[in-house]
């Protein structure tokens, strides 16, 4: 099946090279190639008497060349098909680091006939000879993306086969099903007797396993929310008044000096980011201006730009003033999935007032300069996240097999939702020929998943999404 694009298609066997890293001040630049005949064609511009004959799965030095000219000295790694990524005739160019000298190798190539690779093409060619499924493919992306140890820990173990292994169990199960059912459906009026059409009325067969199926399904749904996490990550705003020590603790919690640190109230304008791993889970940390009715221009809009930041927070780490506890007016939460954390700062200086003059704050006491209490804050932090989030506490409880898009965890809803109707028509006594076309469709909707079931324009939606070289 070929899947044509705007200029070139994924599908075809032409020979294809690109970029597998970017040409840079590294040692080595390796560039990719794969496609039918695509070993006879690289002999034109790296003339070696070893290459024709040359076995899968070995390196062979010598020069790729261009007009009689010399361009790089190269290794060239050799993988015969079946047994490559693609599972076509490939092999990847191991040429000199810098600019210049992988550009060259390329456009010889190109001279040579190999066009440039889509996007994620060296992967969709790999599905398409059955090297990999699609959650598989989707892996491999997953890994390339991976922002912490537990989120690449995760992708290798879709690479390694837990959600194809999961998901066809289960669509095993549904197909057992269905085929007990489409059995009675396949029987003419005159093979049941009248005490088995009594008997068989308004009943599922294999029901157990219908609800085995589904409770499988609610399971590796619910893994999403948690894998989510591990491959988005989760926006931590540090929000609260001038002069509150946001920036300090901003610094302290990236463990370096990024956002400027005065005794003025007002010195950061405007939000700063930056990225964090606590526990294992990625976090966007933001450092915003300090919350006040400024009148400098600047600030002012520094200040607008804040309040819409907190509005796309997951968590708001909000550091209260001795100020704010005179007035007895602190800045509240709104009702996002994720509460507050009040944060005392700058306890070395000013220990935290006992008992806490306002009753329904629970401020974590912190010293950004010292790093006491962070410890404490990090708890918190990972303390809300697990109130909200399925398996979080312990990731084991999710199996195995867990989800690793978005795609993927469509797909496993709807194929829940349609074998939730099936069993809820066969509660309510209804015939199984209204409920047979439901576990059919249950069962595709997982196929989708692997790719056993796929169209054109999804497998083009999904590879394009990939970097190229991939």
């Amino acid at each position: 099946m070929a899947v044509t694009g705007s200029k070139s298609s994924y599908g075809d066997e032409s020979p294809v090279a690109a970029f597998a890293t970017n040409p840079g001040s590294g040692a080595l630049t390796l560039i990719r190639c794969s496609g039918k005949g695509s070993i006879k064609l690289i002999s034109s511009i790296f003339p070696h008497p070893d290459l024709e004959n040359a076995r899968g799965n070995t390196i062979i030095h010598g020069w790729i060349t261009a007009n009689n000219e010399k361009i790089d000295e190269v290794l060239l790694s050799i993988f015969r098909a079946p047994k490559s990524y693609t599972g076509e005739d490939s092999f990847d160019i191991s040429c000199h680091g810098g600019v210049s000298a992988g550009k060259a190798v390329m456009a010889a190539l190109k001279t040579a006939g190999f066009r440039e690779a889509l996007p994620g093409e060296f992967t969709f060619r790999a599905f398409m000879n059955g090297k990999i499924d699609l959650t598989k493919s989707e892996s491999v992306m997953e890994l390339v993306c991976a922002k912490t140890d537990t989120s690449r820990r995760h992708a290798v173990l879709r690479l390694s086969g837990s959600l194809q292994k999961e998901v066809n169990e289960i669509k095993k199960l549904l197909v057992q099903v269905l085929a007990s059912a489409e059995i009675y459906l396949d029987y003419s009026e005159d093979e049941v007797s009248a005490q088995d059409e009594d008997e068989i009325a308004g009943k599922l067969p294999n029901k157990d396993i219908a609800l085995q199926a589904l409770e499988r399904l609610k399971k590796l749904s619910a893994s999403w929310q948690l894998e989510r996490i591990y491959q988005e990550g989760i926006t931590l705003v540090i929000a609260g008044p001038p002069n509150a020590g946001k920036s300090s603790l901003f610094n302290s919690l990236l463990k370096e000096d990024r956002s400027i640190v005065t005794e003025i109230p007002g010195t950061t304008r405007d939000w700063i980011e930056a990225f964090v791993s606590i526990e294992g889970i990625p976090f966007r940390l933001i450092d915003t201006a300090g919350l006040r009715d400024a009148d400098d221009s600047v600030e002012k809009i520094g200040v607008e730009r804040s309040r819409k930041i907190l509005k796309e927070a997951d968590i708001v780490l909000y550091l209260i003033n001795e100020e704010e506890i005179k007035q007895g007016e602190i800045e509240r939460g709104s009702s996002q999935e994720f509460p507050y954390i009040y944060v005392w700062n700058k306890c070395d200086i000013v220990p935290l007032p006992q008992p806490f003059p306002i009753e329904t704050v629970k401020p974590v006491s912190v010293s950004a300069k010292t790093g006491e209490g962070l410890a404490e804050l990090y708890s918190a932090i990972i303390s809300r996240i697990s109130q909200q989030v399925a398996f979080f506490d312990d990731p084991s409880a999710a199996a195995d097999a867990s989800l690793g898009t978005a795609r993927q965890k469509k797909l496993v809803d709807e194929s829940c939702s349609a074998l939730e109707e099936a069993l809820a028509l066969a509660e309510s006594d209804n015939p199984l020929d209204l409920i047979a076309p439901l576990l059919r469709e249950a069962v595709n909707l997982l196929g989708e998943i692997t790719g056993e079931v796929s169209t054109a324009d999804i497998l083009e939606e999904m590879f394009s999404k990939f970097c190229v070289g991939k």
